[in-house]
This record gives structure tokens, sequence and C-alpha cells, in this order.
């Protein structure tokens, strides 16, 4: 599967159950994976972002001994100072994922591992032509029997829907976060009204080699290309996962996020064209950025109606109640 800014990957049939990725698997829920990505230059002159999705990762990247059922990988990459970074990390970071030696039994070592490798191999492209010099943020999602595994450096962000309840796989890499902000100013960096070192609003990226005084020599220094990684194992309970751009969070909330994509699911159960109706979403809210979404199914089916439970108390007002009621709203006509 090659990088872009459109993808559209087929609904996979219904797999196999499977053994052991991360751990027995049995005869345990194995979710059958759909996807789709959409991005728009929106309402910028350049356009930085690249997506990936690949329903069949292992089979996609040559990996030889994959186990059947579920094996997939999604990315979305949002590029700074150029979109050559992106495209980079687009095109190697599966491969370097897929070659490490703990792939696939320590997969989240070997996801973090892939991201520096990812990193220093495009230091080194950098260094024989200067004409590559960017950066961007990377966000990673692997799906492997029922185990959901989700990579992050910057702040692009991962939201899973559960029995739609949005839970965030990821967080916000920001220079004035906290934990972000003790990390940079340990490492000898300063935030500067939200940018780190006064030049950058991501606290992690991969790239940017060229800019003074945020890597040094092995990877280090305020501006990190380490990944946090989440995992979950998935449950009948979860339905899709929202993967974008923070063009696309400037102007949604999580939650708020999660409710547009599944009512749009309940209407024709397509995730390519909700991504579409995500960006197009964000346009009409005035994200003034680069827009890209993926959206990952884990059923073949649409997102179930909820029902909310009754309540076990019955509640009543009395014919006292009622007449002052009445007389409060008598009141107010006159």
């Amino acid at each position: 599967m090659s990088c872009g800014e459109k993808v559209r990957s087929p609904a996979n049939s219904t797999k196999p159950e499977t053994e052991r990725i991360f751990e027995s698997m049995g005869t345990e829920y194995i979710p059958v994976i759909r996807s789709g990505g959409w991005a728009d230059i929106g309402s910028r002159h350049s356009m930085e972002d690249v997506i990936i999705c690949s329903d069949n990762f292992m089979q996609d990247f040559g990996f030889e001994s994959y186990e059947e059922g579920p094996s997939a990988f999604y990315g979305v990459f949002d590029g700074h100072g150029g979109k050559h970074a992106a495209d980079f990390v687009c095109s190697n970071l599966p491969r370097f994922i897929v070659e490490d030696e703990g792939f696939p039994r320590e997969i989240a070592k070997a996801v973090s591992s892939a991201f520096l490798q990812t990193d220093a191999a495009f230091a080194d492209a950098c260094s024989r032509n200067c004409k590559l010099d960017s950066g961007t943020t990377a966000l990673a999602a692997l799906v492997v029997g029922r185990s959901l595994l989700v990579a992050n450096a910057g702040d692009c962000r991962a939201v899973l829907c559960r029995r739609g309840k949005a839970i965030e796989m990821s967080r916000d890499h920001k220079p004035s976060c906290n934990l972000e902000k003790m990390r940079i100013e340990a490492l000898g960096g300063y935030v500067d009204n939200g940018y780190l070192n006064g030049q950058l609003n991501v606290a992690r990226a991969i790239g940017d080699w060229h800019m003074e005084g945020m890597k040094v020599c092995g990877g280090l220094g305020p501006l990190s290309a380490e990944p946090e990684v989440m995992t979950t194992d998935l449950t009948d309970e979860d339905e899709f996962l929202i993967m974008g751009c923070d063009g696309i969070w400037d102007v949604f909330r999580s939650q708020n996020a999660v409710d547009f994509a599944r009512r749009k699911l309940q209407e024709h159960n397509d995730p390519a064209a909700c991504c579409k109706e995500l960006v197009d979403e964000a346009i009409k809210r005035n994200s003034g950025d680069n827009l890209s979404v993926v959206v990952v199914c884990f059923n073949s089916r649409p997102p179930p109606v909820l029902t909310a439970p009754r309540p076990r108390v019955q509640r009543s007002i009395s014919a006292e109640g009622l007449r002052e009621l009445q007389s409060f709203l008598d009141s107010l006509a006159d």
C-alpha cells in the first residue's frame, strides 16, 4: 500500500480465529477490519499531510511468517516546513517495524524502535540532501489479532469509540504540557509562549534536524522522536478508531468527533465517506490547517443505536405541584 493523501481500503472478509500475538486469543473476539482515509489542503497554500491505510499490513510489507487474522497498519503524518519528512516516514516507518527483530512478538518495543530508526535514517538523508530539511508529527496504529496499539509523537490524535464513548488512545505533545515542558527543560530546551525553543508548537516530531538546538547526534535533545505507546484489547463494544491531524482536533472535541462519525456510519457504514464528511465538517468549522483523517472500523455492521436505560425510580408531580406550575406559566403569559 503506497502513501498518499487519499486512501481507500476495501472491506475485508470475516477473519478466522487466530492464536496469540500479544496474548492467547483462543475463541475470543476477533475484529473485522475496514478502513478509509481522506485529506484536504484546507486553507493552507501547500499540502504537507500524508496518510496510509493498510488493512493487510504484514502481507503488504512482505512479512513472511505472519499468522492468520487481522494485521493492519494506519498512519497520519502531519508535516511542517515541507512535505519531505512526512513522505519519508510514511514510506519507511512500516518497513522499519516489520524488519525489527522484536516484531511481532515484542511489538510495542519494535514500534518505538522503528520511530527512532526512521528519525535517524531521515537525518542521514538530510545530511546528503539539504533540500529534504523538514519535520513531521507521526501517529501510527496497528491492529494485530484483537490487540490495538497506538504510537504517537506529536499533536495528531487517535480516539477509540467504545459503545459510543470516546476513549483517547494518544496524548497531544504540546510544549506547554507540564510533562513535556519538564522533559524539554531537562534536556536544555525552553518553552516560549507555547513554542519549543520559540520555534515549534510541538514537543515531539520526526525530522527537524536542521533546526539549531532541537536534536543532537543520537536523537537526544528537546525535540524527541520517541513515541508514547498505548495498547488495548479490542472487544465487541469497540466500534471504530478515528486518527486525525491537529487541524481536525482544533475544531472537534474527541467526544464530538465520535458522535459525528457514529451518526454518519449509522447512515451509510462507509469509513472512507465518513472521513470525507469529518474533513468537510472541519472546513465548515473554519479549521485553518491541512486536514487529514483515517477511520478504522472493527465490525462489518454499522454502530448500533444505543438506548438509554429506564430510570429505576418513577418520578411524578403532585396535583398541587401542577397547579403551582400552571399558575407560574399563567403569570408569564400576563
